[in-house]
């Protein structure tokens, strides 16, 4: 092992910095749908969309194939992961799992740092939930500092990337359905989670919570997956 003088740093290693930039900006298009399930990720075309040389690329590349966003094809080949019906219940069932375990930890590790977290982060969903024409991007950003913030006192690192991969996952079934919101009120779905959250009642948050889960489900199965 190098002596910590000698060891190297984002400033004196520009790939890894580049690596990094180029796998936030290519995770967050292919969640958000820019780049299509299966399409083709060809190195000179992911080179020229983001600026980069060759080798950050790959290494972005290969750290998405590890999360599951990106399918190596042949020797050296990419394409974005396919979407199917079973994979988007299979992660359902791991978020249902996984992010009870976190909500669990977190409210039993309450305190009132956390309560004011909670609060503060519905506060900012609720004011773009009650517009009448929401601001799409804003909401989904502010709908996941809700459930960070309801899970933050989880103590378990590992669990809470895990929760963090299986959100996003789920997040790009979500965007490329673009689901319509009539005829279900997600803001009551929130203030009924917040509610339980703030009682400490875990049973019933659990409870909401997976409701809230599974009804997101439902429309995206009919929007996606309908024959």
């Amino acid at each position: 092992m190098p002596p910590p003088d000698s060891a190297s740093t984002p400033s004196d290693n520009p790939h890894k910095t580049l690596s990094d930039r180029v796998h936030a900006c290519l995770r967050r298009d292919i969640i958000e749908g820019t780049w299509s399930p299966n399409a083709k990720l060809g190195i000179e075309q992911l080179c020229s969309s983001y600026s980069v040389g060759a080798t950050p690329v790959r290494e972005a590349l290969q750290r998405l194939s590890a999360e599951g966003f990106v399918v190596m094809t042949g020797q050296r080949g990419f394409r974005v992961a396919d979407v199917s019906e079973r994979e988007l219940r299979e992660l359902t069932e791991l978020r249902i799992v996984n992010e009870g375990l976190a909500l669990r930890e977190s409210v039993e590790h309450a305190n009132d740092e956390w309560e004011a977290r909670v609060v503060v982060a519905f506060h900012q969903l609720q004011k773009v939930e009650k517009q009448s024409q929401p601001d799409l991007e804003l909401w989904e950003t502010r709908n996941n500092a809700f459930h960070v913030a309801l899970s933050s006192q989880c103590e378990s690192q590992w669990l809470k990337r895990v929760c963090e991969l299986l959100y996003d996952q789920h997040r790009r079934y979500r965007m490329l359905a673009r689901v319509e919101r009539a005829g279900r009120d997600i803001h009551a779905e929130h203030e009924a989670i917040l509610e339980a959250a703030l009682a400490k009642d875990i049973p019933q948050l659990l409870h909401r919570h997976e409701a809230h889960i599974r009804n997101t489900v439902l429309s995206l199965e009919k929007t996606l997956f309908s024959r």
